[in-house]
């Protein structure tokens, strides 16, 4: 039996630990295998370290088993963010996710999906609380909490949704299992288990985290390897500004493209600009993502072509991963990947990603890495 869990380690802390000790603890025999978001991350921004380095850091921290989550992917809102992961340990024949959650109530979590699953109206009630002005993540609560009573808002809780939604839909085998948050990790005070926003918060002030990770994360995070994300802001201020046509790209609607243009001549830093979008039809996440897919370039017609397709890209294992990888590679129908493959759309995009995430450091051993990165043990 294997357990899945699926995270950005942006960048891994005490709370991360935590919970890998509470599955070790739940599966002490069973591998471990993450699915882990690259160079970019869920919220539109660059991962503080790059997906190598959390790689090292999260074998050190002994999970079996690394596989990317493309691009595509990770940069996405919390369903298709959840469709990629969750496919990719399906394939995998994994037997139990485990993910971090403020209620630790899977059946709430189940009831509430399955509601935005099977009940006609919700997509009716959503649209509803949309035009009287809430912001998708309000509406939906409000839709959800009206057909089922029960009201969730905390992050985790409704990611937890989107994975176990996932799951229902495309019939997986999978068993959910959520981990109760020790604390509230949303404070701007740091602490020994904080959320990762106050910890790459933190590091931006270059003041010392080390109260918040593991002894060994620490080398990782030094000042000269890390990325923010107002380091793209010219890159991206020079695209928005040089394109003739920002509809083209992904999750760019009709409309803002225009406005896009009109703001971004007056904004001096990447946060300035999408507060200058910002309104209750597009959150600060949604932005993010869609500035992202312009600074990557990734189009529209890009995006509608691969949706759907994955594979299993590895980053990295140890001697037990290797193990269960041999065990079960025939029975697994997508492609398996240990090294970089040409002519591949998605990798073709992750490299574009990588060049792009290399520019502000001028990083050339990164950009080499995405063809030279040979694991010491190949899968037999």
């Amino acid at each position: 039996m294997a357990v899945g869990i699926i995270a950005e380690y942006n960048p891994f802390h005490n709370g991360h630990l935590y919970h890998l000790k509470k599955i070790k603890e739940l599966y002490k025999d069973e591998e471990i295998i993450l699915v882990l978001s690259g160079n970019f991350t869920q919220r539109g921004e660059p991962s503080i370290i790059d997906k190598w380095q959390k790689t090292e850091i999260a074998k050190l921290a002994g999970i079996d088993l690394i596989i990317e989550l493309p691009f595509l992917y990770s940069t996405q809102s919390a369903d298709f963010f959840s469709y990629g992961a969750l496919t990719i340990l399906e394939k995998l024949k994994v037997d139990q996710f485990v993910f971090g959650s403020e209620t630790d109530d899977i059946e709430t979590l189940t009831e509430i999906a399955k509601a935005q699953i099977e009940n006609e109206n919700f997509d009716h009630l959503v649209q509803i609380y949309s035009k009287l002005g809430e912001n998708y993540p309000t509406a939906i609560s409000k839709a959800l909490y009206d057909l089922t009573g029960k009201k969730i808002n905390a992050p985790n809780d409704l990611l937890g949704v989107s994975y176990i939604k996932t799951i229902l839909k495309n019939h997986y085998q999978i068993k959910p299992v959520a981990i109760k948050r020790t604390t509230c990790y949303h404070t701007e005070k740091l602490k020994k288990i904080t959320s990762s926003t106050t910890i790459r918060n933190t590091l931006k002030e270059k003041k010392e985290i080390d109260i918040a990770i593991p002894t060994y994360v620490k080398k990782y995070l030094k000042q000269e390897n890390l990325h923010f994300i107002d380091d793209y802001f010219p890159l991206l201020k020079y695209k928005i500004i040089t394109e003739k046509d920002l509809s083209i790209y992904h999750t760019v609607d009709e409309g803002i493209d225009r406005l896009l243009k009109k703001v971004v001549m007056n904004c001096s830093n990447y946060n300035e600009l999408i507060l200058k979008l910002k309104s209750k039809r597009y959150t600060y996440n949604k932005i993010s993502r869609m500035l992202l897919h312009i600074l990557i370039g990734l189009t529209k017609e890009e995006a509608n072509q691969q949706q759907n397709k994955i594979h299993i890209r590895i980053l990295g294992f140890n001697e037990k991963g290797q193990k269960y990888l041999n065990q079960i590679k025939k029975k697994i129908d997508i492609p398996i990947l240990s090294k970089f493959e040409k002519n591949n759309p998605l990798l073709d995009l992750e490299l574009k990603s990588t060049i792009v995430y290399s520019l502000p450091k001028d990083n050339q051993k990164l950009i080499k890495k995405e063809f030279q990165n040979q694991l010491k043990k190949e899968i037999k």
